[in-house]
């Protein structure tokens, strides 16, 4: 297995493995995810990838086939009077194939992430979890993050 950044090429893996995401998600969430669905078309994906503030790292087998990927965002948090300001790469979206999972590439597209974000000073990596997805938060527990903050909802009104 091999981390790189992601290529044109990809795309078709990516979207695959985007959709895969989206019906966990919307398995999870039916209030709020569509399944069937991804969160990015062709030509936005083909955007991040062009991208240097989005870098999109993939996890490939001996063949070049995607095996995973992982969506990143830099953000420069700027706070006035009461927070340092600070650099941090936000995973926007990771996934595993999953006839690929065991194999340790989730934990190894982690890994390059953190250092890639280390080597140019970032002070953090963040990442957003769902509550339902308990898989999701051992795997990322599993990694040594811990919660940042939680975001809370009361639904007003069921659909």
């Amino acid at each position: 297995m091999k981390i790189r950044m992601a290529e044109e090429k990809d795309i078709p893996a990516l979207q695959k493995l985007l959709m895969e995401v989206l019906n966990i998600h919307a398995k999870g969430r039916p209030d709020i995810f569509i399944p069937d669905t991804t969160k990015y078309t062709y030509d936005e994906l083909l955007s991040m990838i062009k991208d240097p503030s989005t870098p999109v790292f993939t996890a490939v087998d001996e063949n070049d086939e995607v095996m995973g990927y992982a969506m990143t965002i830099i953000k420069k948090r700027v706070h006035d009077n009461n927070m340092h300001d600070v650099m941090t790469l936000f995973i926007d979206d990771l996934c595993v194939d999953q006839a690929c999972r065991g194999k340790h590439a989730g934990h190894a597209l982690y890994d390059a992430v953190c250092d890639w974000a280390k080597d140019r000073g970032f002070y953090n990596v963040t990442l957003n979890v769902w509550s339902f997805n308990e898989p999701a938060i051992r795997f990322y527990r599993s990694l040594g993050m811990k919660p940042m903050e939680y975001v809370m909802e009361q639904i007003l009104e069921e659909k």
